[in-house]
């Protein structure tokens, strides 16, 4: 089934390159987030601490809640390095940088020391030593969404605080500044603004776009019914709702939202209430409920459903990429977007998993950046490779000390 809306936005932006320093003369540090220039000298894109390199610098954050062990996986070495046991942690997510370990009763906040720093037509890729930051207040159900400047934490009950960026690149979380009012949903950062969904208990919310102190400066006319699920593309924001999504848009100051419409009643087992998509992608998925994947290509403003074997997890590089689908015969399926038909499959690589949905923290994952996808197979204690572009060929496998049940790519 496709179901096709046109949304109206800016030309895509250029592809990243990656360039060195002596590229990127003229341009604006304080936009980066990368770090002030010290004096003319000192290289655009400078991180004091840091290494810049000329290719990701991808890492891989894994966790086993039941030990509590801890280790992040460097993927350009290979090296594996230990890092604090965090007992009870219950997810891990990340911004691209920092890996955030929830729990009970807090969040654990982790450097990995890879990150990447996008200035639109180019990129920096950085590496430096990876640190504990601290641990932010927050418990089961507590959103956190970062972009340069701000990492805004939202828990379960729609209170919002924003911590400055910079003082979690500095090894600490400094001093939050709390939002006033509560929201229906993760608050997310965007465009230096603050993308929030307001209103009252059981009716539909409203977008607002608020300033980074939470004041609210302008109010696209949209709605959106029973929100669940969010994700940052190079189109906007993407929020998830009970007849599709809504797109938040930002050109040249002005915000607006489109919705992106399903195009028929989609029972709410079904709907698409987690996305997940290679960073700097505009192609989203998310399971539509047992036997099948929703693809949302933002760009064309359509949604896909393509029809698969059970699903456990699921992820797309993107226009152009299979649709990686992990299925409950352990195999990695490969599908055609457009033709909604499976091109290749893998041999079973992992056994005795559980099924999306199940609420088990040993429930496997689908990790994707620009060559490479990453599973995690938490019985076995290893980590699949996976070469995507070449019929989902295994090219290396990453033998673990820990049962790999909680896992993000840093470094993108």
């Amino acid at each position: 089934m496709l179901v096709r809306r046109n949304v109206t936005l800016l030309a895509p932006a250029l592809v990243a390159v990656a360039i060195l320093a002596a590229g990127c003369g003229g341009q604006d540090d304080a936009k980066s987030g990368a770090g002030s220039t010290a004096s003319s000298a000192t290289p655009h894109g400078y991180v004091e601490g840091a290494t810049e390199a000329a290719e990701p610098q991808s890492r891989l954050l894994l966790g086993d809640p039941e030990s509590g062990d801890t280790q992040v996986l460097d993927l350009s070495t290979g090296k594996v390095h230990d890092t604090a046991r965090r007992a009870g942690a219950t997810a891990l997510t990340t911004d691209g940088r920092f890996g955030y370990f929830h729990g009970v009763d807090g969040i654990q906040v982790l450097d990995s020391g890879a990150w990447t720093v996008d200035h639109g037509d180019h990129v920096h890729y950085y590496r430096a030593k990876i640190q504990e930051v601290g641990e932010l207040p927050g418990d089961t159900g507590t959103g956190v969404r970062s972009d340069a400047g701000v990492t805004v934490v939202t828990s379960a009950d729609g209170k919002a605080s924003v911590y400055p960026r910079a003082e979690l690149e500095k090894g600490s979380l400094g001093a939050p500044a709390r939002l006033p009012g509560t929201y229906a949903g993760a608050v997310v950062p965007y465009a230096d603004h603050l993308i929030a969904l307001t209103g009252e208990s059981g009716g539909p919310a409203e977008v607002a776009v608020l300033d980074r102190s939470g004041k609210r400066v302008a109010t696209p006319e949209a709605e959106c019914e029973d929100p669940e699920g969010d994700a940052v593309t190079r189109r906007g924001i993407v929020l998830g709702c009970a007849d599709g999504a809504l797109l938040v848009h930002e050109d040249d100051g002005a915000f607006t939202a489109e919705k992106i419409p399903y195009g028929e009643d989609v029972p709410k087992a079904e709907r698409a209430a987690e996305f997940r998509h290679r960073p700097g992608s505009s192609t989203l998925t998310a399971p539509a409920g047992k036997d099948a994947v929703w693809v949302l290509d933002v760009t064309e403003g359509a949604w896909t459903r393509v029809e698969t074997g059970r699903v456990v997890a699921a992820n797309t590089a993107g226009e152009g990429a299979p649709l990686l689908v992990l299925e409950s015969d352990g195999a990695l399926h490969g599908y055609d977007v457009s033709a909604g038909k499976e091109i290749t499959v893998t041999d079973p690589l992992l056994k005795g998993i559980p099924e999306a949905g199940s609420g088990a923290t040993a429930t496997p994952l689908i990790e994707v950046d620009r060559s490479r996808a990453y599973l995690n197979d938490p019985e076995g204690k290893r980590v699949y490779e996976i070469d995507y572009n070449d019929d989902l060929r295994v090219a290396r496998t990453f033998d673990l000390d820990v049962r790999p049940s909680l896992m993000v790519e840093t470094g993108r």
